[in-house]
């Protein structure tokens, strides 16, 4: 191929495997000007102008904003590539960091969908369940006037300076004491937990009680009622703490009012 041959700009963007547009956009801002621009402004582009765009195609590929292209198109020297590559590489190594718990949490939040795709809603089941890792609270402050809110922001903080790497879009549920649940207080909790795979606490091996039904954060009412009465009416009791979970919430439901509740209360035979 000629090496003086000079091509237009819909001809050279096929020959480099770009567009048009972007050859356009990388002329106005000074990144990629044409060999020769003629009279009524044509651009025509030279064979040497391709291993321009292929370090621009690279850099591009490797992340880099135009910006940070332009700079060291100009000055490519050895030591200021080396610099340049290793900068990206770090900002590399930090996108795959973010990536990798992103596709964690993206995990947990579908095994949740997916364990209660087939309940029965109605039904309330006694059932054995292993350990399972949490990240737990501290106990909850509502003295002076503080409320539910103050103690779900109060659990983002103290978890947030704990773990300061921890990803804080785990599903955040509530734990409330066994006695409590007994004298009918299930209004706030007496602590937040986030439900995460790599938690450092643990909700106990225990058997559960386990009911659900479908309404907005805190409408769980009937549910404490009916699953107090079925505890009692089979010859159990609660031995430990209660967990009100929300397995389909605004994640993967548009109305409120349809989230799925699930109440688990740790029980055992009576007279044991």
């Amino acid at each position: 191929m000629g090496q003086n041959r000079l091509f237009t700009v819909k001809d050279f963007a096929k020959l480099s495997r770009t567009t048009k547009d972007t050859l356009l956009h990388y002329d106005r801002i000074g990144l990629l000007a044409p060999e020769l621009r003629s009279d009524n402004n044509y651009r025509y582009y030279s064979v040497r102008l391709l291993a321009t765009v292929n370090v621009i195609r690279t850099f591009q590929r490797l992340g880099m904003p135009l910006e940070e292209i332009k700079f060291l198109k100009d000055r490519r020297t050895p030591a200021d590539a080396v610099e340049k590559f290793t900068r990206q590489i770090e900002k590399i190594d930090e996108r795959i960091d973010e990536w990798i718990l992103a596709r964690k949490l993206l995990l947990t939040l579908q095994k949740i969908i997916n364990d209660v795709a087939n309940i029965d809603e109605k039904a309330i089941k006694i059932q054995f369940l292993p350990a399972e890792p949490i990240v737990l609270g501290g106990l909850n402050d509502y003295s002076r006037g503080k409320d539910a809110y103050d103690a779900l922001l109060s659990f983002y903080q103290a978890i947030g300076e704990k773990y300061p790497d921890m990803d804080l879009n785990y599903p955040v549920w509530a734990v409330f004491s066994g006695d409590r649940i007994k004298q009918g207080d299930w209004v706030w909790p007496d602590r937040y937990y986030f439900f995460n795979p790599e938690g450092h606490d643990k909700k106990p091996a225990s058997l559960y009680a386990i009911g659900y039904t479908r309404g907005e954060y805190g409408q769980s009412d009937e549910l404490y009622r009916r699953l107090l009465e079925y505890i009692d009416k089979h010859g159990f009791e609660i031995c430990g703490d209660i967990y009100e979970e929300y397995p389909l919430n605004e994640v993967c439901e548009t109305d409120s009012a349809n989230y799925l509740i699930r109440v688990m209360a740790t029980v055992r035979e009576k007279n044991r």
